[in-house]
């Protein structure tokens, strides 16, 4: 932080970890999205599991600092010591109930999980973190509910053909699951083609859906986001789509989202993802200090020249 010259007070910052196929990789993003993201620890061939997790926390000295935690589920899930899977208690907040489906949408108040206990609900391993320090993930709940409304379309008709053309760079395997990305699907929500395909309850969801992504899951909240989020989860029951541990969060614990979900976002740490991602190839996959040096002084050169003064002396 001192060489890349920026401001650097704890609070401000959050901590993003994830991994791909070549390595695992921890970085700090700045909680407002004003600076670049920080690298703080990178390492090859090294896959996601809680011994990793709990080695990489310790090199990056994270109890001293104690910074405020993003990602996706599944590392969320490992740092938090639970079980990974369909399990029955996924949820790191409540004992709810993943099988119960006839529960679900119906019972909104679960038992709230007083501590995370080994050997208990599902949890394997001590928590690494608190989980009062998680960020759940707003792109990663986005990505989920698409992922709900597509499994439970109609797939008799043209809607399907219709994703096919209009994405043809994805299986028809994905497709049928749902599994698109953030620019996809900002594509599709503005695709008004695909919205008359849609049958009148499909369109009922996807129009609820739009008005969440737009009006709560990004740096908007809306006055009446409660409401929106409400009549999404009723066109989403009216739908027939199952609820998933992301929808649960949205049902149950709606208050446990911070108020600017766009400042805190795992988006800005799946751009990291992907920057760090084209890094590694020009590396050809192997460690080296000057990879992370080439990184952080590219976005530093970047951060210096949006930040230019209009007429400089």
């Amino acid at each position: 932080m001192t060489e890349l010259k920026f401001e650097y007070k704890t609070s401000d910052w959050r901590l993003f970890i994830d991994s791909s196929k070549v390595s695992l990789k921890a970085v700090l993003l700045h909680n407002g999205n004003k600076y670049p993201s920080v690298p703080v620890a990178h390492a090859t061939e090294i896959k996601e599991s809680y011994e990793n997790m709990k080695s990489l926390l310790e090199h990056i000295k994270y109890n001293q600092y104690s910074w405020k935690i993003c990602g996706d589920l599944k590392v969320i899930a490992i740092l938090l010591g639970l079980q990974l899977g369909y399990t029955k208690f996924s949820c790191f907040l409540c004992e709810w109930d993943s099988r119960d489906k006839k529960n679900h949408y119906v019972k909104k108040e679960w038992p709230k999980r007083d501590a995370l206990i080994p050997g208990q609900r599902n949890v394997l391993h001590t928590p690494l973190i608190n989980p009062e320090d998680v960020l759940l993930p707003p792109l990663h709940i986005k990505l989920g509910l698409m992922k709900n409304f597509v499994k439970a379309m109609n797939k008799n008709g043209d809607r399907f053909c219709y994703l096919k053309k209009k994405f043809p760079n994805i299986s028809d395997a994905k497709i049928k699951e749902g599994i698109f990305v953030g620019p996809q699907i900002r594509n599709l929500l503005a695709d008004e083609e695909f919205e008359q395909k849609l049958n009148p309850i499909e369109k009922s969801a996807w129009t609820c859906f739009r008005n969440v992504v737009r009006n709560f899951l990004g740096s908007h909240r809306a006055e009446n986001y409660e409401e929106l989020v409400n009549n999404l989860l009723v066109a989403y029951k009216d739908m027939g789509c199952n609820m998933s541990l992301k929808i649960h969060f949205l049902h149950s614990h709606l208050d446990f989202f911070p108020q600017n979900l766009g400042a805190v976002s795992d988006e800005h740490g799946e751009r990291f993802h992907q920057d760090i991602s084209n890094m590694e190839k020009r590396y050809q996959g192997k460690w080296s200090p000057n990879m992370l040096a080439n990184y952080c002084w590219t976005f530093k050169g970047m951060y210096l020249t949006l930040n230019i003064p209009e007429n400089p002396k």
